[in-house]
């Protein structure tokens, strides 16, 4: 991840208020707090922006966090990335969530064509990114994402 998306990405974090997120929320107050050598209960009265920092600025940060960071960043600032990605590759959803429980895998000549779709309009960067957060949270149905990736250039 770039610096600006780790940064975004641990911002939508902290702003994300549903309430299966309170543990991950709790697990990084503990992890901020022992590298800073705060309390967690000090950690969790900073602002946003400071909070955001410390958060972006960790390199070792669970499993747990890292995705639900990455899940509300891209719900949060790349939905319409998203949903023209989607929309390339074939697959119904609802501004951008897929509206489906389960879809089949698209075939790897679908991938490949809408990753250059959407390298066209959104930086590859951010393209690069959604890419592997889907191949990551879902390998059965992204399983060929890695190789269209290699393949979109």
């Amino acid at each position: 991840m770039t610096a600006e998306q780790r940064s975004s990405a641990a911002e939508a974090f902290w702003k994300e208020d549903q309430s299966d997120i309170q543990m991950q929320h709790m697990e990084a107050f503990v992890a901020i707090a022992r590298r800073m050598n705060f309390r967690p209960k000090s950690v969790q009265a900073l602002p946003l922006e400071r909070k955001s920092k410390m958060l972006a600025q960790m390199a070792d940060v669970s499993d747990s966090i890292a995705t639900r960071a990455l899940i509300s960043y891209h719900f949060q600032a790349k939905r319409d990335l998203m949903g023209a990605f989607l929309d390339a590759v074939g697959i119904t959803h609802e501004n951008g969530m897929i509206a489906e429980e389960t879809v089949p895998a698209p075939p790897a000549e679908k991938l490949v064509s809408a990753i250059k779709q959407v390298r066209t309009t959104f930086p590859p960067a951010d393209v690069d990114l959604y890419m592997r957060t889907l191949a990551t949270l879902d390998g059965d149905t992204w399983s060929g994402m890695d190789a269209a990736l290699t393949t979109a250039g």
